[in-house]
């Protein structure tokens, strides 16, 4: 009799056959014309996108390709988010009255001037929107505090702004979104917006974000306002000036040796 060792080595060597089905032939996959449907796959680049899609994307890179000069160039920087976050929160703390607060208070008036009674002349202290009227202001020199957005179109109307705060010391900031600004003063975009004036228990925060803004934004950006901007390339343009780079050096070595 053979020691059981040698017949546990024998088993472990025995190994299952795979029974193959005569009936069914093995076809691989063919995905040319009439064949198989190719796999999923990402078919972003063969779409035929919607005429608008197109040209928001070609004016997307013209923009990068292009050199811009500095008044516009100034408008990619915008004040960071948490600075950003607390100054919309002052500047909601401020917010113009809308039609039915305005015409509750007009009745209101109204009813006190029909009993005799003695009004508040006192207007309330709001956000000053408006082009026209915030550049009032500040040619005045009663905005404390100017809050443009980076997004308008035509730029022109805003592109001389920063130059005219600088001109007059006021304080300025460019933040994202002109529908944000809008959503302050109960319209759908606005430009610009301005605080002339604040509470008396709000005026330690609001000095404190004038700060702030000045350290962070006017004077952090004041070297960058004077740089052109664009000129970015793509991935292929730039490979092939870093590859004749590479040559140039490489011959310039070569002469120096």
């Amino acid at each position: 009799m053979a020691p059981k060792k040698a017949v546990g080595k024998v088993s472990a060597k025995k190994k299952l056959e795979k029974v193959v089905n005569p009936l069914f032939e093995k076809r691989p996959k063919q995905f040319g014309i009439g064949g198989a449907l190719p796999p999923k796959r990402d078919l972003t680049r063969f779409v035929k996108w919607p005429k608008v899609v197109q040209i928001q994307r070609k004016k997307r890179i013209l923009k990068q390709r292009l050199k811009v000069p500095p008044a516009l160039n100034q408008f990619t920087k915008t004040l960071d988010k948490n600075l950003a976050t607390n100054l919309f929160k002052m500047l909601l703390k401020y917010r113009p009255e809308d039609r039915t607060q305005k015409r509750e208070r007009l009745l209101k008036r109204a009813q006190e001037e029909a009993e005799g009674k003695s009004l508040d002349a006192k207007k309330p202290i709001v956000v000053k929107y408006g082009l026209n009227h915030v550049t009032y202001l500040i040619e005045q020199n009663k905005a404390q505090l100017v809050v443009i957005a980076h997004d308008v179109d035509p730029i022109e109307l805003v592109v001389w702004l920063p130059a005219l705060c600088r001109k007059m010391e006021i304080p300025y900031c460019i933040v994202k979104g002109k529908a944000r600004l809008g959503s302050i003063v109960h319209k759908k975009t606005a430009s610009v917006l301005c605080l002339t004036t604040v509470k008396n228990e709000d005026k330690l925060e609001f000095s404190r974000i004038l700060e702030a803004i000045k350290a962070n934004f006017n004077d952090k950006y004041e070297e960058y306002r004077k740089k052109w901007g664009g000129g970015i390339m793509g991935s292929k343009s730039q490979a092939k000036t870093k590859a004749k780079e590479r040559l140039l050096a490489k011959e310039a070595a070569q002469r120096m040796s």
